[in-house]
């Protein structure tokens, strides 16, 4: 009677332990919130050099209300991976300049996510759903918030994950198209690491921030990033008010609606935090 209660105990348990194991992986989501709830705490970043701002006034973590948020320290264990996937739909190559047009609205709770092939591996597509829900129904993972766009791909995930800071960088790659070089400018933002048709969205942004910005840009060149104030400098604040918006809705895939922190430090709650975890991390270091 002894060894029959032991042998229920355990099959209890067992039953028990894998209910629990059920439930917590229907629920599993790679998605902390939707949005961050105010009021927040500082500044949402991952300060350089260049930034103007120190860890205490921007770090990579945000904390609204009672609840923080953080994500993982993406190095190469994360990174490295991401550029190993196949994608079999990428966007088609940009034929006019998106400026031209005012930028197009997006139906409000929107994600981009990447499902992976069921018979390929490290091959995936990229869909946009109506939410997040959708997505992880469908089996997908949410690699951002909004539309997805020309740089939604894995391949520049990594580029915005292992360079925090891009302003220096994609400058450059400016001043290389100044006089009409596109090719020369282009060929730079793809040697950043960008594939070519979130290449051709940044060479499209550049250009225009140059036309409606360079007198303030000029004056900045050495300049932080921030003023002692918190805010943008003036140069890189113009390119978010008059460039921001189609870039935004063109590329899909920005750092904010990725819940990556940067060099630049942004208010927590234009932040959509998300862990970019896609099944072939890397944990034996290498």
């Amino acid at each position: 009677m002894r060894a029959m209660a032991i042998v229920e105990c355990i099959l209890l348990c067992f039953l028990l332990c894998t209910l629990f194991v059920v439930g917590c992986n229907s629920n599993h989501s790679n998605v902390f919130a939707e949005t961050l709830e105010g009021p927040c705490q500082g500044l949402y970043g991952l300060p350089s050099a260049n930034t103007g701002l120190d860890s205490d006034r921007c770090k990579p973590s945000c904390t609204c209300g009672n609840v923080t948020w953080a994500p993982p320290k993406y190095d190469a264990t994360w990174s490295e991976p991401l550029l190993k996937w196949k994608l079999t739909n990428p966007p088609a190559l940009l034929k006019e300049d998106p400026y031209n047009k005012p930028a197009p609205k997006s139906p409000k709770g929107t994600v981009c996510a990447m499902l992976p092939a069921p018979n390929e591996a490290l091959t995936y597509s990229l869909k946009t759903y109506p939410g997040v829900q959708e997505a992880e129904a469908a089996g997908a993972r949410v690699t951002h918030f909004g539309p997805c766009g020309q740089c939604s791909s894995l391949q520049n995930l990594h580029v915005y994950m292992t360079k925090t800071d891009l302003t220096g960088p994609v400058r450059s790659c400016a001043i290389k198209g100044l006089g009409g070089n596109d090719k020369a400018a282009l060929k730079c933002l793809e040697e950043i690491g960008f594939d070519q048709p979130c290449a051709q969205i940044w060479f499209y942004n550049t250009t225009h921030t140059r036309q409606k910005c360079l007198s303030k840009c000029l004056l900045l060149l050495e300049s932080p990033h921030h003023t002692k104030d918190g805010k943008l400098n003036e140069c890189i604040q113009c390119d978010e008010d008059k460039s921001g918006d189609v870039f935004k809705a063109i590329s899909g895939r920005t750092r904010r609606n990725s819940g990556l922190p940067s060099a630049l430090c942004r208010p927590p709650e234009s932040v959509r935090p998300i862990t970019h975890d896609y099944g072939n991390r890397k944990t034996d270091g290498t």
